[in-house]
Formats: structure tokens, sequence, C-alpha cells
């Protein structure tokens, strides 16, 4: 091998000129992959934590995946049953005895669960109303399972516990209505009751319609404004593992019988467009090393046409037609490795830069990072499909110098 080696070297020495402009456009095919590969993965990473972190990772919700069959149809299994026009039967809604739903769910593990009672309700303040969402919390339960603690900007999540009547509002709205932290304000719930509420916090999230619409309260007083005690409708999980969500979501399902909807699922459609997306992109950035391993290709089959005299003197010594073939493999894969290398280090170079970049998106306070993956899995990606492109572009025209007849070649030389 060291003999094949030593031939190799000397064939891309040879051919300088062509070896080193082969070489080029492995680096800079491997060094754009990176930059490209980095940037949208980055992108894909950042938007994903986003949906993580400001959402909860598993929600159980008062209702059922599937409803529940008509007593005909389970009655006669087999018949042609037709029903229509059946009013279900009025129930309270609700996920009943959700304490032990509850206990059922901690028991799990590596998670923390908090029971919601979320409702629609109207605030009324200086003669105007205003539609929006009134969310029942357990102030204790709901720090480890949202994020909205760290976006209060003025009171606190545990203020509701304090004031018996304490309501948590988004700073839009609070800005919308011309209310400020301490001021009363009338909540009307869907039915009929009427309570005043005093403003004992202000949250940001930096989304405008979640600030302007969402509001909290101790879960007691929301029970009591909607004339459901003792009733929540949603209980909202987090997980350690963000990823063990479709799983866990499946077994607290079968555990409970209520529908528990993951993240995963919640933003289905949103993942496959990303899936589609990195298809598109590791498309074109393989084709920018296809098209550098052409050069390859060109070097290679230059060099079988102009050595194959050499070849037929070499199988006349005795090599053999797999010992030509890896002679010009062996030049491809030097091509490629090292070009894969010194294209890993510019791909470095160029991802530390567009790291460095800083942009505004529309509605931002502050500018941002571009957000670039260091992940070592890409590197290797890289390095692998660049050094395998550049052994099969030498494959094909080493199989051509294996063939070359040393008694032909020799005959016609002399």
């Amino acid at each position: 091998m060291n003999l094949l080696f030593d031939i190799a070297l000397s064939h891309l020495r040879s051919r300088r000129r062509q070896t080193i402009v082969s070489l080029l456009g492995v680096v800079l095919g491997v060094a754009f992959f990176l930059a490209v590969s980095a940037l949208m993965r980055g992108s894909e990473q950042d938007l994903i934590e986003r949906l993580v972190d400001s959402s909860p990772h598993i929600t159980v919700r008062d209702e059922y995946r599937d409803p529940h069959p008509q007593p005909a149809a389970l009655r006669f299994p087999g018949g042609a049953v037709a029903i229509r026009g059946v009013k279900p039967r009025a129930e309270r809604r609700g996920i009943r005895q959700y304490g032990q739903k509850l206990a059922t769910i901690d028991a799990i593990g590596q998670l923390q669960a908090a029971p919601v009672l979320v409702g629609q309700a109207i605030f009324s303040f200086a003669g105007r109303d205003e539609a929006v969402t009134l969310s029942g919390i357990v102030p204790a339960r709901m720090k480890g399972v949202s994020t909205i603690e760290e976006d209060i900007v003025a009171g606190s999540l545990d203020a509701v516990d304090v004031n018996p009547n304490g309501i948590i509002i988004g700073r839009a709205l609070a800005k919308k209505l011309s209310l400020s932290m301490g001021d009363t304000v009338t909540v009307v719930s869907p039915v009929g009751n009427v309570r005043a509420m005093k403003i004992v916090g202000l949250f940001e999230t930096g989304n405008a319609g979640y600030d302007e619409s969402q509001t909290f309260a101790q879960l007691t007083r929301v029970q009591a404004l909607m004339n459901r005690p003792n009733v929540a409708n949603t209980i909202v999980v987090r997980l350690e593992d963000a990823y063990r969500a479709r799983d866990t979501a499946a077994f607290i399902e079968r555990s409970t019988g209520y529908k528990s909807v993951s993240w995963q699922e919640a933003s289905k459609d949103l993942l496959d467009a990303l899936v589609v997306r990195n298809v598109i992109m590791y498309t074109v950035v393989g084709a920018i090393l296809l098209v550098a391993c052409f050069g390859i290709y060109n070097v290679i089959s230059t060099v079988v046409l102009e050595k194959t005299r050499d070849i037929a003197i070499l199988k006349s010594m005795g090599f053999h037609a797999r010992d030509i073939r890896r002679i010009f493999v062996i030049e491809g894969a030097i091509i490629g490795l090292g070009g894969s290398l010194l294209g890993a280090a510019m791909g470095s170079g160029m991802m530390r830069a567009i790291e460095q970049v800083e942009i505004k998106p529309p509605g931002a306070t502050e500018p941002v990072n571009l957000p670039i993956y260091w992940g070592a899995d890409q590197f290797a990606i890289a390095v692998g499909f660049a050094v395998l492109s550049a052994v099969v572009a030498a494959w094909l025209p080493a199989r051509k110098g294996g063939r070359v007849q040393p008694v032909d070649i020799l005959r016609g030389a002399a």
C-alpha cells in the first residue's frame, strides 16, 4: 500500500495545477455545505427551542380523541346502523376528578404538571369592554410548566395567591385599556357572574395577540366566577426531555382517557415543513459537492490517458488490475480527504463570521445574532459525502485504467 500511495502522489504532483483546482473545488464545496447547513439547522433549532419554551410540552384537554359510540351501535355491532340528529347529553365540561388525574401524571416522573381552568370573560373599565381569555392557575405549579413568570415585568405570579381578587394581565392589554398596577377592573363571566378584580401583575411575552388577550387569576377564584367549583378543563405538562413528549402524551391519554396533545402533534405542519426544507437544503449543497467532484473525475481521467504506458509497464511487472484501480482511487481519496479537511476549516471560519452578523427582525426591540448549529454530525456528513463522492469520481476512470492490456500498449509503443 505504501508503494501504491507513492505512485498516486507522483501522479498528482505531475499535474499540479489541475490537482490544485480540483482540491479547491472540494474545499469550497465543503465550506459552503457547512455554512449553509449550519445556518439552516441553526434557525431550525432556534425555532424549535422557541416553540418548546413558549408552550407546554403536553396539553391534556377535557375532550376525547374519539367520540363515544352510540348505544345502538354497541348493541348491533355487525348491523347496518345509521343514527342522525342525536343531541349529546348535557353535562358539565371539565376533567373529571382532575386531582386524581394530576396525581397519575405526577407519578410518571421527570415532569411537572399544573391544572388550569380556561374560560372567556369580558373586561370592563372606563366604559370600554374587551373580550379576554381568563386562566385559573395554581402559581406554585404553574412556575414549573410555563415561562410566564420570566415574562412578568411588574408584580409577581404569587400575588394572585396573596390577593383574593388579584389578576395578572398583559402590558399590551393594560395599555389598550389605559390600566396600570393597582387598578380595579370589572370581570364578567359567560354565566353572568361579575367580580371586581385588582391588577397585581403585568407580563410581556413579545407576542402582541397573546399579551392583549391572556389573563391569569387564582384557580379557585376563576372556578367561582365560572360557576365550576372543583373543575379544571386543562392540564399542562412540561418534561425534562421535551423530545419524550409524543410517547409520554400517548401514555397519559391511555391512563386518563382524555385527549393529550404533544407539542410535536400540535406543530405537525410546521415540523413537516422543516423536514421538506432540510431535504431541499441538502439537495442544493450536495449538488455543489457533486459539481466539485467532476473536477476530480477530469484529473484522474487525464492521468489515466497520459499514464497508459506506465500502467502497462506496472502490469507487466506483476501489478494486478485491482492494484491499478487502487492507485487511482487513492488519488481521488487524497484530493477528497485533503479538500474536506481544508474545507472544514474554511467552513468553520465562515460559520464564525455568520454568527457575528446581527439582524433586527420586525417588531423586535433589540438586534439578534444569526443562529448557527455547531454539531459534529454536520461536519461528519460534509466530510463523508465529499470523500465518498471523490472516491466514486475516481473509481470510474480507475476501472478504465485497470482494463489496460500491457501487450497491446507495449507492442504499439515498439
